[in-house]
């Protein structure tokens, strides 16, 4: 599946949260009840108390026992060995902030307990690392199976990055792609060609994700509103509209524009509905993959012809493992969306950059470190790229983005995410 990854690694947020008023901190001892259910949360992460002892039944039944095994196996791989409660912080008579110390971080978040006392809410979505570097974190990349990249930098061209690896490298980055349709529009509406309070009619379909595969045939939408959805809920039939209004040609001028270092890895530059078509076809797709650009070409508008636009009409991928991740996808380098991003933070128009911080993928404690915070990440099975625009407080623009692909088994979204958030962290 095309789709955004956010970051942040949840362990539940139950309906009662969710609906609850928010709570006034006290100022007084911890409860004796947070106390007794934050070190419960501990025993259980240890794997020393079961689980229906902390948990309330509702916990558990969003997220079981053997979710919260492999989730506290992800967190003491990446961290180091659980050594105990740092500390719980009451907000209200049924909630805490907690603090879980492990060897190289302290992962925080809150906690809420229902009336019987068991922990019904609980979200870790920071981690703090401890005596953390560049080299560790370079480390756990190469370690993780298949290939990773990483680039963080400053915005600027010809910076010296503070943390790089396989930098240079092409990797396919799935929904990610999705910026280079979103600066090739930017661009046409500075020029005068289009405007974002343009109206179409809702003309093409794909495959989710998003919702407005959903939508009435020739419904009426602002190209504002298609670059939204396209890059915050990673909208697909979105997205495939966009590249119809903008021409595949013009993006792929963007992409050459933005000095990709490879790009007849990605051109011609497939709509999300044909890459659905070639991977759910494999004979199909294995063929276009070995021709070159011109019989591609002429293959996709054999394509276009025969399924008409409809997505009933091709043969749908089940994406439960990787599937010519190395032939049939978009690619690029970590430099590559770097100087993509370069180009879209430079425009005088700020929609784009806009657009891009609507999810920022980023919990809230950190996000509140930038000034600005922008996204777009992409994924399927084999396939994951988390890419941030950053603006610090001093007005100083970075980028990080993080590759992981695997053609060999899917790849696990947490895992990276974790480590996006010890990169954000180092000095």
């Amino acid at each position: 599946m095309l789709r955004t990854i956010a970051l942040g690694l949840a362990l539940a947020a139950s309906p009662i949260q969710l609906a609850a008023q928010p709570p006034q901190p006290q100022e007084d001892a911890v409860p004796g009840p947070i106390a007794t259910a934050a070190e419960g949360v501990v025993a259980v992460l240890r794997g020393e108390k079961p689980a229906a002892e902390v948990f309330a039944p509702a916990f558990l039944a969003a997220v079981p026992e053997a979710q919260l095994t492999a989730l506290a196996q992800q967190l003491a791989a990446q961290f180091g060995p659980l050594q105990g409660l740092e500390g719980a912080d009451p907000v209200g008579p049924d909630g805490a902030n907690i603090a879980i110390r492990y060897e190289r971080a302290i992962a925080r978040g809150p906690m809420q307990l229902d009336a019987q006392g068991l922990v019904i809410g609980l979200r870790l979505n920071q981690f703090d690392p401890i005596d953390d570097s560049a080299e560790k974190i370079t480390a756990d990349l190469a370690a993780l199976p298949g290939a990773t990249s990483v680039y963080y930098a400053p915005l600027a061209e010809g910076a010296e990055p503070i943390l790089a690896a396989n930098a240079d490298r092409q990797f396919a980055i799935g929904s990610t792609f999705k910026l280079y349709v979103l600066s090739a529009l930017a661009r046409q509406i500075a020029a005068g060609e289009h405007s974002w309070d343009e109206v179409v009619p809702l003309a093409v379909k794909s495959l989710p994700s998003g919702m407005a595969q959903n939508w009435p045939k020739g419904a009426p939408v602002t190209l504002h509103t298609l670059a939204t959805l396209m890059i915050s809920i990673s909208d697909n039939t979105a997205t495939d509209q966009l590249i119809a209004v903008v021409g595949r040609d013009a993006i792929a001028e963007e992409l050459r524009a933005s000095g990709h270092s490879a790009p007849d890895r990605t051109l011609p530059f497939l709509t999300t509905l044909e890459l659905f078509g070639l991977k759910g076809d494999l004979p199909r797709g294995q063929a276009y993959a070995a021709a070159d650009e011109a019989e591609q070409k002429r293959l996709l508008d054999a394509f276009a012809q025969e399924i008409a636009g409809d997505p009933e009409r091709i043969v749908k991928p089940t994406f439960t493992q990787p599937t010519e991740i190395d032939t049939l996808e978009w690619f690029a380098s970590g430099r590559d969306l770097a100087a993509l991003l370069r180009r879209i933070g430079a425009l005088d128009d700020p929609t784009a950059r806009e657009i891009t911080a609507v999810s920022p993928a980023m919990p809230e404690a950190k996000r509140g470190e930038w000034r600005y915070v922008g996204y777009k990440g992409g994924s399927e099975p084999g396939v994951l790229n988390l890419t941030w625009l950053l603006q610090d407080e001093a007005g100083a623009w970075r980028v990080l983005s993080l590759s992981w692909n695997d053609p060999q088994a899917p790849v696990d979204a947490g895992t990276l995410e974790l480590i996006a958030q010890r990169i954000l962290s180092l000095e």
